[in-house]
């Protein structure tokens, strides 16, 4: 069965669109309270030039969206989110609205972008997945760790679920539910586009057994170590927890989230307390508050990506290669054998 989509009789919780442009196009393209998938018709573009489009929010999603579609050969994927952007902040373009309206297939998650999901909900024609409805989320509890217990999948999603707890939305970080996105997409192509359905699901299939593989990989790679607590810059790993790692963010969900002078001051008891020999930041982010912690700390500083968008660093890259780098800085700090 296909996921529902966020667009249902629920109220939403107003947002406000990125510019005030984007009301024109939304008066003009919206088409809203649609179901998750569109019912069989065509959608504009598609109907009107033969190519399938798909609009994804952010480069997790790209990259799943460029792997089942045969690397672009099936389809035209466009990300909302450019290299370089920082994917919690985005706001969109006039242009890249109607990217939205022009899609056969949305991609997008509102638990990360709630602003993009509005603009979905006014502009999209074509069916929409909102991650949220095909994995299961992890909240964070009032110690700041993560809570097992997934969330409503009826329930509307936004930075918080219906008992007030934050929603992180870093998902991929977890090769096992970045699989799941995979499938829900090849079903959702396979609507829009039946002549190619058998590509689709094949392309995803051998993305999910290159996902199967990297966990694989972290399973094994992260079973005997020295030590199992790390340090990173904003609280975006928690989804690492699942190869017994227990993650401390020097700051929130989001990168530009301030820490407090407690929270710097327990960390550095931590450091110590724990022999943690390192002190992760990353690329999207500024680098200060890692690299001052670990100074003071006396540890050094290493890079783990959480692969909210590539960088000029790392155009040449993908998911996959990332998440082994992240794997080697991994094994190396916590002293895996």
């Amino acid at each position: 069965m296909l996921p529902r989509s966020v667009r249902s009789s629920r109220a939403r919780r107003p947002v406000a669109l990125a510019a005030a442009g984007l009301l024109a196009v939304a008066a003009t393209g919206a088409l809203s309270g649609c179901s998750a998938f569109s019912d069989g018709a065509d959608s504009p573009r598609s109907a009107q030039d033969g190519t399938v489009r798909v609009a994804t929010a952010f480069y997790a999603l790209e990259f799943v969206a460029d792997r089942v579609t045969g690397g672009g050969a099936l389809a035209q994927v466009d990300d909302l989110t450019q290299p370089g952007q920082e994917p919690h902040d985005l706001e969109l373009t006039v242009a890249e609205t109607e990217q939205i309206a022009d899609a056969d297939v949305v991609l997008y998650e509102t638990a990360l972008q709630p602003t993009v999901a509005d603009a979905v909900e006014q502009n999209a024609t074509g069916a929409t997945i909102d991650v949220g409805d095909v994995v299961d989320l992890l909240t964070l509890d009032d110690e700041g760790g993560h809570d097992e217990e997934s969330l409503d999948g009826e329930a509307e999603q936004h930075v918080t679920d219906a008992e007030g707890n934050e929603i992180d939305p870093h998902f991929w970080l977890d090769p096992t539910r970045l699989a799941q996105v995979a499938d829900a997409l090849a079903d959702a192509l396979a609507e829009a586009d039946p002549d190619h359905a058998e590509e689709y699901a094949a392309n995803a299939a051998d993305l999910v057994s290159d996902l199967a593989d990297l966990d694989a990989a972290y399973t094994q790679g992260l079973a005997q170590c020295a030590r199992s607590t790390i340090v990173v810059s904003h609280d975006a790993f928690g989804y690492l927890e699942r190869y017994g790692l227990t993650v401390e963010g020097i700051a929130g969900l989001s990168p530009d989230a301030e820490p407090t002078p407690a929270d710097l001051a327990r960390l550095h008891a931590l450091i110590e307390s724990d022999g943690i020999t390192t002190v992760f930041g990353e690329r999207l982010a500024p680098a200060s508050l890692s690299r001052t912690l670990a100074d003071d700390a006396g540890v050094t500083t290493a890079v783990l990506d959480p692969i909210e968008g590539l960088t000029d660093e790392t155009a040449d890259e993908d998911y996959l290669s990332l998440m082994q780098e992240n794997l080697a800085a991994l094994e190396k700090a916590d002293g895996c054998r």
